[in-house]
């Protein structure tokens, strides 16, 4: 089977590509490589912005997987523009030229992003959704595009994930349970702005195979899954932070609770992914921070800013406006 992955050098990705290749698929990405490139070296590779593929660029593949785009709020709220085209108009349009193209299947990254605020009850995916923010309502309007281009001929799954942590070649500093990790190893301080929220949290090994059980799926089988490695207030990924790194490293770090209110809380059903995608996940908070300590050496320079996605959109977004100065003047 040939598989197309849409964004495939980021995060996710790049622990996601070995682990489809392991299971004998041939996977190429197309991305514009913002954040390099730590894929292995057999993958193919198609340097083009997503609005440049054609129906017949994506003739030769079985499946698409979209997991490109704005990958969270403070980003999304940096550019509500750019973020309604990278995370509604793009997806939208790739799984419009996938079904013209004949791809058998089109997998969507979606978030929990989308259900907003809820009053502590556990959402499973037929329950209404409510985000006022930029970055839940471009996700979910790429989900909406695609799932209603489903027919017997084209299969349509949406993963909408909890936020994801834990250790990637292509590291990310700027998610909760990594964030820290960050900060508990920096400065022995673990800042919580809210205790009380709740969040679905997801280890990015689960992430991985929350997509395999999606390729690897009954063709007949479309739709909506939560995918989460587990609920948890913010204070409590907090202590399970604490406790893990001391268990392993014997080191203390201070709890700073704030009480900023926050408009995002809500927590997830996974039973429908279990039930009909064979989803279990294996990972929670302290198997995160493990995997974050294993491999430590390989991002110490936690300050790099390389490793937030905000920082490094920012950075590239003076550099172009610099250049097209620069380009105007000349």
């Amino acid at each position: 089977m040939k598989l197309l992955v849409a964004g495939g050098a980021g995060y996710l990705g790049s622990v996601l590509i070995p682990k489809l290749m392991e299971r004998g698929y041939k996977v190429d990405v197309v991305d514009l490589f913002w954040f390099g490139n730590q894929l292995p070296r057999q993958t193919g590779i198609l340097h083009k912005d997503i609005f440049q593929l054609t129906v017949e660029d994506l003739e030769p593949y079985d499946q698409v997987i979209f997991l490109a785009g704005l990958s969270n709020d403070p980003m999304a709220e940096y550019s509500p523009s750019k973020n309604f085209i990278f995370n509604a108009a793009a997806p939208a349009y790739l799984a419009y030229i996938a079904k013209m193209a004949k791809v058998k299947r089109y997998i969507y990254a979606s978030s929990c992003s989308v259900y907003g605020y809820t009053e502590n009850e556990l959402y499973d995916e037929g329950r209404p959704v409510s985000s006022h923010y930029p970055y839940g309502i471009s996700k979910l309007q790429g989900e909406q595009a695609a799932i209603q281009m489903i027919d017997e001929e084209f299969s349509v799954i949406s993963l909408r994930k909890g936020t994801i942590s834990g250790y990637s070649p292509r590291m990310r500093l700027d998610l909760i349970v990594n964030t820290m990790f960050k900060s508990a190893m920096k400065d022995h301080v673990i800042t919580v702005n809210n205790p009380s929220i709740w969040r679905p949290i997801l280890d990015i090994n689960d992430a991985a195979t929350a997509y395999i059980r999606a390729v690897e799926a009954n063709q007949k089988i479309s739709g909506v899954f939560n995918i989460a490695s587990g609920n948890y207030t913010v204070g409590e990924v907090a202590d399970l932070v604490k406790s893990a790194i001391h268990e392993r490293l014997g080191s203390q770090a201070h709890l700073d609770i704030k009480h900023i209110q926050d408009f995002r809380n809500y927590k997830v059903s996974t039973e429908k992914a279990a039930n009909v995608l064979s989803f279990h996940p294996a990972g929670d908070v302290k198997s995160i921070v493990f995997d974050l300590i294993n491999n430590f050496e390989k991002f110490r320079d936690v300050d790099n800013p390389v490793y937030s996605n905000i920082q490094s959109f920012r950075k590239m977004d003076s550099e172009i406006r610099d250049h097209d100065m620069a380009g105007a003047l000349v």
